[in-house]
């Protein structure tokens, strides 16, 4: 293989600054709704955190929940609710030692045009309700939801 051949590098794609505002504020509609206060955490492609807010309210414990939510979103591109049945598996469950490895419903990657441009971690209700919010505000701004 020639260097004229070998492909260096790949597209890289992450959310806004303002998109992740958006959705904060998406979020924080949906959880009133639900009836929840709760901390909101967006990361970009890798995982690393660009926008956060806490409601008044939301317990402390919230915030270091909602930022490795959207941290384990985006590093699997996967939502974090499906990670009890990994965990579930020998091959995989060492990975439930990791610190940020959050098995816990409500967090998101973020995907625009197939490709996962960060991670949304909701945290403040229950697992079934942090998860509602996030793919109301996902949906609500376009962003599409894993199938399956």
């Amino acid at each position: 293989m020639t260097t004229d051949t070998l492909r260096k590098s790949g597209p890289t794609g992450s959310i806004t600054q303002a998109a992740a505002g958006a959705l904060i504020a998406a979020v924080h509609a949906a959880a009133a709704r639900i009836g929840f206060t709760a901390a909101v955490a967006v990361t970009d492609q890798g995982g690393h955190l660009l926008a956060f807010d806490r409601s008044d309210g939301a317990p402390f414990l919230t915030a270091e929940v909602a930022v490795d939510k959207a941290w384990t979103a985006a590093a699997f591109h996967t939502p974090t609710h499906v990670w009890n049945g990994y965990l579930a598996d020998p091959q995989v469950a060492p990975l439930a030692g990791h610190p940020r490895l959050m098995a816990v419903g409500g967090g998101y990657p973020i995907t625009d045009d197939g490709r996962c441009v960060g991670g949304l971690g909701i945290s403040g209700g229950s697992y079934q309700q942090d998860q509602q919010a996030a793919e109301e505000a996902l949906t609500a701004l376009g962003f599409e939801l894993p199938t399956g």
